[in-house]
């Protein structure tokens, strides 16, 4: 089978497509041929080894993963013969945790694992879109942030992929939603469902003297120090960045303090939670409450140049890897 293959840390260059064995499921497991795939921003993370604390668990040297990618959606080929919860033909969305390997044509993953059935009236590309880094988004604005209907909600960076999954999510929970962007993406993170928008490029929400309970910073580029004055009493500043500053920071306001700093990792959750997880975004985007967001797709060949534009910055939504299969009926 086609793989994406990478054997050190590094720029979109050392990705390289290779022909690699096809996995076969053990008894447990079910064999995916994979239809869409997602760059992310973390995976670029991963693909460079930047920032250095991602590598305690991904390798220090080198990637111990060599394919890498992580969330993906496909139709399962072939199970086990101890398999139960899926048959040959389902179509399914999940994501491979710490394993990586969803930039490929085929993967194998245990029937427990981090899948669910992808909604039902969506493409592979759509259902990618609806799965993006939502399980993050979902993960902070749910189970983090607490987000309840009344409360006012800031999102920083609210045109990225996690940040158009938040505003979706803190909508859906009834909470009153400020998305943050650049002056192109404004009217599009109001399609989203936002009530305001603030263009970051002419203003500094962390001086417009404006409170509320959540912060969302998705994409890191605030802190928690500057962010205090914009909390009301009792908020909770949120963040999926690693920093130096956030730890400590984290560490210290659950004991002390009124205004909370929190750091969380989704990737880090039982396999269970994450299937949990999918089935409920599926229904959300079955019952059309959670729209696909995709900037730009590329096939597998053209992985690399993916990574290249995640890495950019800009993008707005999902970038898609779509894979063909010649065999595919």
């Amino acid at each position: 089978m086609k793989a994406i293959v990478r054997t050190e840390y590094g720029p979109p260059d050392v990705l390289q497509l290779k022909e690699v064995e096809k996995p076969a499921p053990k008894d447990n497991e079910v064999l995916i041929r994979i239809d869409a795939a997602l760059v992310s921003t973390a995976g670029c993370a991963d693909l460079t080894g930047d920032p250095f604390i991602a590598r305690f668990e991904a390798g220090l040297m080198r990637p111990k993963y060599p394919i890498p990618g992580t969330e993906f959606v496909g139709e399962i080929e072939a199970v086990g013969d101890n398999v139960k919860r899926f048959r040959e033909g389902d179509k399914v969305f999940g994501a491979t945790g710490l394993g990586r390997g969803a930039h490929a044509e085929y993967i194998c993953l245990p029937e427990e694992g981090a899948l669910a059935g992808r909604p039902a009236n969506m493409t592979p590309e759509e259902a990618a879109g609806v799965l993006g880094e939502a399980l993050t988004a979902l993960h902070f604005v749910r189970d983090k942030g607490e987000i309840r209907s009344g409360q006012k909600v800031l999102i920083n960076g609210a045109s990225g992929a996690v940040g158009t999954a938040a505003v979706q999510l803190a909508k859906y929970y009834g909470a009153e939603v400020t998305g943050v962007c650049s002056t192109t993406n404004l009217e599009f993170v109001k399609s989203l469902g936002a009530d305001k928008v603030i263009d970051y490029t002419k203003e500094d929400f962390t001086k417009s003297g404006q409170t509320y309970d959540v912060v969302f910073d998705t994409v890191g580029k605030s802190s928690f120090s500057r962010c205090k004055s914009s909390l009301k009493q009792g908020g909770i500043y949120l963040t999926p960045v690693p920093s130096l500053a956030i730890l400590p920071q984290m560490l210290w306001t659950s004991v002390i303090g009124s205004r909370r700093a929190i750091i969380a990792f989704a990737g880090l959750l039982p396999a269970s939670e994450v299937a949990k997880n999918l089935l409920f975004l599926k229904e959300l985007a079955e019952a059309g409450k959670m729209k696909p967001v995709i900037d730009r797709s590329y096939p597998l060949e053209q992985t690399a140049e993916a990574y290249r534009y995640v890495l950019k910055g800009h993008k707005k939504g999902n970038v898609v890897i779509t894979v063909e299969h010649n065999n595919k009926t």
